[in-house]
């Protein structure tokens, strides 16, 4: 009984929102009195109380003993030979068989409700492959119903019509006209009769079901009965004229014999004999044969749809299917044997209910017919309104299909079987039951595949939920029901199949793009999953090389109201590369109840749908920022995929500014107080905190919180940074920056290169080296190149500025350059930049500084003359590192600034500068923090760069 609880309570629970869901809106609803009247007796006219045989073998019979066995096994016997015949029964049952395994396996893994194929197929495959193969299985079912109707009018025309070519009628029941439009109208009738019945509701078809079922089985013993007990005789064939023939065709037999039991009758139907269809007037083909004959397999889903009425589907549906098929499949190929002994081929091929005329009493047949085929008709009806009912109540095409949810006050989804009903009789337009059959077996083959793909991506999946206890089955299974149905489809019309899979295809992006996030959870997911975890691990980063290096970026993101810019611009440079939104919130776990940023993650996916961006996001929870940074770097990404770059926003004075809220709203001040709050309620899908005033010092809001991160500690998440190898560049200025406003300027978007990137690989803070193929260097030129081959900035211009002095040959340094570009395959124009003065200014505050030290007695003692320690340890860095920086003048820095502006004109869209390595006296960090703000100051947006590793090769 525990396992049995929550499977218990699931359906419970379905069945208490199905009464809701059909429940009218105004007034009190179900759920505010459980034990109403209504609800009791809805649950009193529905109960799930059917067995195995009441609820899965006799629909399953009922839907597969239609046509064929009554109207058809003639005609594949009569065409094919009672080799090919077999052979055709073998492939079709190997086909369904491997689909009822896949059947059997999903529906004994959880609970079932209503819907059938369709529900089986959304559950385990999404919404896009349920809804779209469940428009397929609903159009199946629509073209079944038709299919069944159009035999039955052809049976009843049969029996009671007068010859179409005007002939005497040769018995007086033939009072009924005949013809195309005749027929239309006896299908419309017929289509009425079903639509009232399914309109009053489908209790009364399912009273009626057993009887059907006795009368079905009487018939076919009967039948069996007749071949041993009528004796041998001549039958008069049926005359119809030629349809293509415009009456000047061949003459056909008028006469065919019924032999009995004869050697000779069945060495001449063995083999095939495909000639005209007397009905149509086309040639049969194995195709065409196979298609009319697999129709009488496709009833295998009859069990399945009656999932929600069942006492355990999951007992009942494997079972039931499995002895329905195994029973039908005997029961054919034993008429197929007979038949071909007893029948010679004229009668089969000329005469399609010959059944009736060998019968020891005619009627039994024909009661037969006409009881089997109006049951599987109201049954496709039945199942046909279900089907489009449960997906307009899964809302997967939105208003479309919201008229269909629309019940009568017992749960009868009315306006869904009038759809189906208008729809079926259109397809009666088609006028023959053999026009119809192709595209009725061919959608019952693609639902037939996709059930086959659902088991088969659950299995593959290895999903730990996924443990049906049906086990007779493996991924072959489900590969050979794929493949076989795959084959039969194109085998039977290719046209029509090609153009069945274009529909659903087409249906299957419509859903992906239009419907709402359903949460029966994504086998893509857990497929997705399975190969990236088979991926990565086959991803070793031991074979890591430098001509396959791309970016793999780290951002850190304090608050993404301020970001919007930088976040949209660094998702450009990945090019392909990790993408990763990382956040640190402050914050010790042991003193709080939960970990807070769970309830955040819902807001950062919004924010990366929103942006549209492909990122991932990752936060953490440390006692300080610098701490939560190391802790992004140590342990982001998976395998070989780890970010190599670090990305901070720059640390200023700066005011940020909200941008993602609608501008249209209301403009953004930054004062003392803050913004409004009624900013934080124009965006409820973003639950991020507003941001701050300017009494708080800010950093653009790229990784912390300005009240707790001082200047050192950024300096030492910069050093931290480069310690582990990874690069690191600080993005200035970004807080204003709009990339859909630099990108659409009509000039640019013609490709006249209006808008600028400019590169200037040099270190700027160290005059005295003007090197440009270090490796820092080159990871500057490394990022413009690819920043110039996404989409959207290739008609950018890029620009080098190349830092010359008098006295070194302009044109030798131009000329070098423009070779190492060459050799690197990057298209950049190179501008020469005198920095005489500059430069001068530089070595004259060294020679202030040179000037002031010699000037000191060296036998002093005391402690003002005494050199101090920290102009030691200077000593020591400038000889151990490549950089002077802590000898820079501010008047220095702000003339290399007023060169970076004077020299780039127009101004460029975004800048990329030299980033030098932090002091190693962690006392001068201030000082060089400084020195990179008066570098940068009012550049625009710009990126200060520093590489670590090779990213360049010349090498093929």
């Amino acid at each position: 009984m525990t396992e049995r609880t929550p499977l218990l309570h699931y359906r419970l629970s379905t069945s208490v929102n199905e009464s809701e869901s059909r429940s009218p809106p105004a007034g009190e609803t179900p759920e505010q009195h459980p034990s109403s009247p209504r609800q009791r007796s809805t649950h009193q006219r529905q109960p799930k109380k059917l067995s195995i045989f009441f609820g899965v073998v006799i629909p399953t019979l009922l839907s597969m003993f239609s046509v064929v066995v009554f109207l058809r096994i003639g005609f594949v016997v009569g065409y094919s030979g009672l080799y090919q015949a077999i052979a055709m029964f073998l492939v079709a049952y190997f086909i369904i068989s491997m689909t009822v395994l896949s059947v059997c396996a999903i529906s004994t893994n959880g609970a079932l409700d209503a819907g059938g194929a369709y529900y089986m197929i959304s559950r385990a495959l999404g919404p896009e492959f349920g809804g779209s193969i469940g428009i397929m299985f609903f159009l199946a079912n629509v073209c079944g119903c038709a299919l069944f109707v159009l035999g039955l009018v052809e049976a009843i025309v049969a029996t009671f019509g007068v010859p179409e070519d005007g002939t005497v009628a040769t018995s007086a029941y033939q009072v009924l006209p005949s013809g195309y439009w005749w027929s239309l109208l006896y299908g419309t009738a017929i289509a009425l009769l079903c639509l009232l019945v399914c309109l009053v509701g489908a209790h009364i078809y399912a009273k009626a079901t057993f009887l059907i079922f006795l009368v079905v089985m009487f018939v076919l013993g009967t039948i069996f009965i007749s071949f041993f007990a009528v004796h041998p005789h001549t039958i008069v064939l049926p005359r119809f004229s030629n349809p293509t023939a415009n009456g000047t065709g061949p003459t056909f037999p008028t006469t065919a014999n019924f032999t009995g039991f004869k050697l000779d009758t069945l060495l001449g139907n063995l083999w095939a004999d495909y000639t005209l269809d007397y009905t149509t007037g086309n040639m049969m083909t194995f195709a065409t044969v196979f298609a009319v004959m697999f129709n009488g397999c496709t009833g295998i889903m009859a069990g399945s749809n009656m999932s929600g009425e069942l006492k355990n589907p999951s007992y009942s549906i494997p079972r039931g299917t499995i002895t329905a098929v195994i029973f039908t499949f005997i029961i054919y190929n034993l008429l197929c044997v007979l038949v071909a002994c007893s029948c010679d081929r004229v009668l089969l091929q000329r005469d399609y209910s010959f059944l009736r005329e060998i019968n020891i009493w005619h009627p039994f047949v024909t009661i037969g017919v006409y009881s089997s085929t109006l049951s599987a008709a109201m049954s496709n009806l039945i199942g046909a309104s279900r089907i489009l009912y449960a997906l307009a109540r899964d809302d997967l095409f939105g208003k479309a299909l919201s008229p269909a949810k629309k019940t009568s006050h017992s749960g009868n989804p009315w306006v869904s079987v009038i759809i189906s009903w208008f729809l079926v009789q259109l397809v009666l337009f088609s006028g023959k039951l053999n026009t119809i059959a192709s595209i009725v077996t061919i959608f019952f083959l693609l639902v037939y595949a996709a059930v086959d793909l659902a088991c088969l991506a659950l299995e593959w999946a290895s999903a730990p939920n996924f443990r049906p206890t049906f086990r007779y089955f493996t991924w072959h299974t489900c590969v050979l029901g794929i493949v076989g149905c795959a084959v039969m489809m194109f085998l039977i019309n290719a046209i029509y199949a090609s153009a069945s899979i274009a529909f659903m295809l087409l249906l299957l992006l419509l859903i992906h793009y239009l419907s709402p996030t359903s949460s029966w959870g994504y086998i893509s997911q857990a497929l997705i999953f399975h190969q990236v975890r088979k991926y990565l691990l086959m991803l070793d980063v031991r074979k890591d090389h430098v001509k396959f290096w791309r970016p793999q970026v780290l951002l850190m993101v304090s608050n993404p109201r301020s970001s919007v810019g930088l976040i949209t611009f660094i998702n450009d440079i990945k090019k392909s590369g990790l993408y990763v939104l990382g956040h640190v919130q402050l914050g010790d776990l042991s003193t709080l109840p939960s970990d807070p940023l769970q309830s955040q993650y819902d807001s950062w996916l919004s924010l990366v749908d929103h942006l549209n961006i492909k990122a991932f996001v990752n936060l953490t929870l440390a006692d300080s920022v610098r701490h939560g940074i190391q802790h992004l770097l140590f342990i982001s990404g998976l395998g070989g995929m780890r970010p190599n770059t670090l990305v901070l926003g720059f640390y200023d004075n700066c005011l940020p500014k909200d941008k993602l809220i609608d501008p249209s709203l209301s403009t953004i001040q930054c004062t003392d107080s803050g913004p409004s709050q009624d900013l934080e309620q124009q965006s409820p899908l973003f639950h991020f905190a507003s941001l701050r005033g300017s009494s708080d010092r800010q950093d653009h809001g790229e990784f912390g919180d300005g009240k707790v991160l001082g200047p050192q500690e950024y300096v030492a998440i910069i050093a931290d940074a480069m310690k582990m190898l990874k690069n690191v560049v600080l993005a200035r200025y970004f807080n204003n920056f709009d990339r859909g406003q630099v990108l659409s300027s009509p000039t640019f978007s013609l490709g006249k290169g209006s808008v600028y990137v400019d590169v200037w690989p040099v270190n700027l803070l160290r005059p005295d080296s003007s090197s440009y193929v270090d490796t820092c260097s080159l990871f500057l030129l490394q990022l413009a190149c690819i920043l110039n081959m996404v989409r959207a900035w290739r008609n950018a211009t890029l620009r080098l500025f190349l830092c010359v002095e008098e006295g070194r040959s302009v044109r030798g340094s131009e000329e070098k350059l423009g070779q190492l570009l060459k050799e690197l395959r990057i298209k950049a124009q190179v501008y020469p930049v005198p920095w005489d003065q500059q430069v001068a200014l530089h070595w004259q505050r060294q020679g202030e500084w040179s000037k002031k030290y010699s000037s000191q007695s060296p036998d002093a003692t005391t402690e003002e003359n005494k050199p101090r320690a920290d102009e030691e340890e200077d000593e020591d860095y400038v000889n151990s590192f490549p950089s002077n920086a802590t000898r820079l003048s501010d008047d220095y820095l702000s003339a290399v600034n007023k060169l970076i502006l004077a020299a780039a004109q127009p101004a460029p869209a975004v800048r990329f500068l030299y980033l030098p390595r932090p002091p190693a006296d962690i006392r001068r960090y201030t000082t060089y923090l400084h020195q990179l703000e008066l570098l940068t100051q009012d550049l625009g947006p710009t990126l200060l760069i520093h590489g670590v590793t090779p990213v360049i090769t010349t090498d093929l």
